[in-house]
């Protein structure tokens, strides 16, 4: 797809409509908003994308997209693409006060089908999640359009009504829901007068883009030197980024001097000093999260949500989780399969996770900001002597400290045995499985945009389908081979008499079965987000019972949209 700056998206037929009218409106063309629009068209859900600039950003911003971000970049069908413009599985080695390594992160697992550390461009991504939107007839982007206000007639009515600014014009249109996606300094959230809580930090940081560098050093070098703490990351097609502190009371027009800033890179890489500047700024982080993520018929996501310091490359990545939480649930109720109550679970579910990965980021943040060369000795001789411990090491090493995408409240019903290694409201890893005739894809690959039920040869799981289909809801069936038995003799057997399962797979290497049997059970229901919604148990009726009672209370006729 082209990822160069393109005229805006023409508004389809009907976006041009006299009295204006869309389900879903989503305000800035970030990767937060673009992602959603894209999913929600996988969803078959209209959308339309305000933004108040001409197009995309086209500068980088955020450089690290995780594993859960590129999965998420699966099931919006935009992966092929994205792919080839991304350095995958970089890791970070840690520099003491004097520059030498003392620790470093290279994981190596992929749970979720990707690395869990990748570098990119920013303004390449959200060029391509735009081009992206132009596979679905009923989606578009206005750029140049300012959302001047809007009125939200509330839950017991149907529409927001907004009214927007292009040039001198005004334009007046309304939606069922409206996602704002518009940054830290959100519009939306401030006309809502909702609040954010937590911190500004003191300190400031120089921010410096550099283009064709000559290095081919791939990890982020992070120097924990309380002279100055800084940061060396390289990014795809050459580029490289350097982030410095600066010291209490400096100037910021001091380090923004080129000569001054060169001079600051050439300490650290002598090789980066004369490469040509694509940008530089000074700016202030933050943790912050906003009080409420809802308001009647509008969302908050991405930075008007949360704000997250940049240490550990999580900003933009929670924003795409929000995304993902989103789009399901707006298309369950835009389509009436469930009612806008469903709504309620994303800030229930989103919310803790995104807190923990802020005050994740706080800690990395306070490592690499020692206040003294005492304190420098210190925290690092002790992670140094911490790691000659195996499990210790790989816990670092392995990236294991970082929390995992988990809901403790929300929709999904648990009840699984005690040591389940995936607990339902937790994201189940994508393993690879292998087809009849031996082709080998990633397991997301055969869920479909719906909900999903894995089976175990032994399960009898067809009233769960049944269960689900009569609530109105797509649920594919994949019947789930353990690796070391045949697929013929199985499916002649006609997989313990369950319903015929949409496909059949074979477990490579035997994940998918053992986290099932963990849970003490022979099925797993997923949710369209990949999250375990519940484990089935052909021996204990109340596994199913449990599912029943959540869709009794979600899904029922004549919903609401």
């Amino acid at each position: 797809m082209n990822t160069q700056n393109t005229a805006a998206l023409p508004a389809v037929s009907v976006l041009t409509a006299g009295d204006l009218h869309v389900p879903v409106v989503i305000v800035g063309a970030g990767p937060t908003g673009l992602m959603l629009a894209n999913l929600l068209g996988m969803q078959g859900i209209a959308a339309l994308v305000i933004e108040r600039s001409t197009n995309t950003v086209g500068e980088p911003r955020a450089v690290t997209i995780d594993d859960e971000s590129l999965r998420t970049t699966q099931a919006a069908g935009l992966i092929d693409a994205v792919l080839p413009n991304i350095v995958q599985g970089y890791g970070v080695h840690y520099y003491s006060w004097r520059n030498r390594e003392f620790a470093r992160i290279e994981p190596s697992a992929m749970e979720n089908g990707f690395p869990k550390r990748n570098a990119f461009r920013q303004q390449v991504l959200v060029g391509q999640l735009r081009d992206g939107l132009q596979r679905f007839g009923d989606a578009a982007i206005w750029f140049g359009h300012e959302l001047v206000s809007f009125r939200d007639e509330g839950i017991k009515g149907e529409k927001v009504h907004l009214e927007l600014r292009h040039g001198d014009a005004t334009k007046r249109i309304s939606c069922n829901w409206l996602i704002a996606c518009d940054g830290g300094r959100s519009p939306v959230r401030e006309q809502l007068g909702i609040k954010l809580t937590g911190s500004t930090y003191d300190e400031k940081w120089l921010i410096v883009d550099l283009l064709n560098r000559t290095s081919a050093f791939r990890h982020t070098r992070t120097y924990c030197d309380p002279a100055r703490p800084a940061i060396r990351l390289p990014g795809p097609e050459g580029t490289l980024r350097y982030e410095f502190m600066l010291l209490e009371g400096e100037d910021p027009e001091k380090l923004l001097d080129e000569t001054f800033l060169r001079g600051l890179i050439r300490d650290r890489e002598p090789l980066d000093a004369g490469l040509e500047i694509a940008r530089k700024v000074v700016y202030a982080f933050h943790a912050r999260v906003a009080e409420s993520w809802r308001s009647g018929r509008v969302f908050l996501a991405g930075d008007a949500a949360h704000l997250t310091p940049p240490f550990a490359g999580q900003g933009m990545n929670s924003g795409v989780r929000d995304a993902a939480n989103l789009a399901w649930k707006l298309a369950a109720v835009v389509k009436g399969q469930m009612p806008a109550s469903l709504l309620d679970s994303y800030e229930t579910e989103r919310k803790p996770h995104a807190w923990s990965l802020i005050q994740m980021a706080v800690r990395i943040g306070t490592f690499m900001q020692p206040k003294s060369r005492l304190a420098a000795m210190l925290t690092q001789g002790a992670l140094r002597v911490a790691s000659l411990y195996r499990p210790v090491r790989d816990y670092v090493l392995q990236l294991k400290f970082k929390p995992k995408p988990r809901f403790y409240e929300g929709f999904f019903a648990g009840g699984e045995a005690a040591d389940a290694l995936v607990a339902a409201g937790q994201l189940l890893p994508q393993p690879m499985v292998e087809l009849p005739g031996g082709a080998q894809v990633k397991l997301d690959e055969l869920l479909g945009q719906g909900f999903a039920l894995l089976t175990l040869p032994s399960s009898r799981a067809g009233g769960v389908l049944d269960d689900l289909r009569a609530a109105g809801l797509d649920c594919k069936h994949l019947a789930v081979v353990a690796k070391s038995e045949d697929f013929l003799p199985r499916m002649i057997a006609g997989l313990g008499g369950a319903a015929a399962p949409d496909a059949v797979l074979q477990d490579c290497t035997g994940v998918l079965e053992k986290i099932i049997r963990s849970a003490g059970a022979d099925a797993v229901l997923l949710r369209p987000d990949r999250y375990v919604l519940a484990y089935v148990d052909n021996h204990n009726p109340d596994s199913w019972a449990r599912v029943q009672r959540l869709l009794a209370y979600y899904a029922s006729p004549n919903l609401s949209s």
